[in-house]
């Protein structure tokens, strides 16, 4: 039967038009305004003065940018890829698990993804404060001095790298789980058939075919660490935030704090690159996966 193109297009268009003004309104118009904002002195309330690239100018020489841009890229690392590979060592201890052992084991190592910051903040405090928490008391135990961790500039970042990791690994996890399902059964008895042992299957087999799922991981990790902000600002509490400095903290200081609305969108402008650069390096790990995988 021949189909009518104009209505097909109309039903098309009509189907996508509420998804594409939501998208619009919540996403495009505040990017564009962002943007036109990054180039003024207004506040974060009201209208300013166009000043060029003033507040853009101003970022190399600004010494809290400088440390929130080091923090950010000194946590990614301590987070990013760690964690993914945490997460796939944990994935294929859980993917020879049967039965319901595993589907208890695998809800254990999920269930901190599910929970809000706050509780996450709360139950790292106990464990790490230094006057109450209990790795304190097992310092105490074992003869070591007590760390101020949170405290401390050196230990804050590798710290919250580790409850990060801790946090978000869950997710990671169950993606990296249904690459491993996805793998066909008889590709590892053709494997066994040739007597490869566990590492060369994993080399040769599970690594190549899974790699795809890796990319994902460590792109989806990468725009989540690179936009870092709750736990750096609840752990920071009482301590030195300055030197805690992250770049989603460093504009809520600019815009909430210190009522700077275009400096502000100038650093969110730059965040706002960065992740753009991270997404068009995940389209080239995807297709440099699908090459290896061909």
């Amino acid at each position: 039967m021949l189909r009518n193109a104009k209505k097909e297009a109309l039903i098309a268009l009509v189907l996508v038009a509420p998804f594409a003004a939501i998208y619009g309104l919540a996403f495009i118009y505040p990017t564009i305004q962002m943007f036109l904002l990054s180039f003024t002195d207004a506040p974060l309330i009201g209208q300013g003065d166009y000043v060029g690239v003033e507040n853009y100018a101003r970022l190399p020489g600004d010494r809290r940018f400088q440390t929130a841009l080091w923090n950010t890229g000194y946590f990614v690392v301590l987070s990013v890829i760690p964690g993914t590979f945490v997460a796939l060592a944990i994935a294929l201890a859980v993917d020879r698990l049967k039965g319901r052992f595993q589907s208890l084991v695998l809800a254990l190592f999920f269930l901190p993804y599910i929970l809000p910051v706050s509780v996450v903040y709360l139950i790292w405090d106990w464990t790490l404060n230094f006057q109450f928490g209990i790795a304190m008391h097992l310092f105490d135990l074992l003869g070591i001095q007590r760390v101020p961790i949170f405290k401390s500039t050196a230990w804050f970042m590798p710290a919250v790298a580790l409850v990060t990791v801790w946090w978000t690994c869950g997710f990671s996890i169950l993606l990296f789980l249904a690459g491993l399902r996805a793998i066909p059964a008889e590709i590892y008895e053709a494997a066994a058939l040739d007597n490869a042992g566990r590492w060369t299957t994993f080399r040769r087999v599970t690594w190549p075919l899974i790699w795809p799922v890796t990319a994902l991981v460590l792109t989806i990790q990468l725009i989540l660490q690179l936009k870092i902000f709750d736990q750096v600002y609840l752990f920071s509490t009482g301590g030195r935030p300055n030197d805690n400095l992250v770049l989603v903290y460093y504009i809520f200081q600019r815009a909430f704090q210190s009522d700077q609305g275009g400096r502000a969108a100038a650093i969110a402008v730059v965040l706002f690159v960065m992740v753009v650069i991270v997404s068009v390096f995940n389209f080239q790990l995807v297709r440099m996966s699908r090459g290896r995988a061909q």
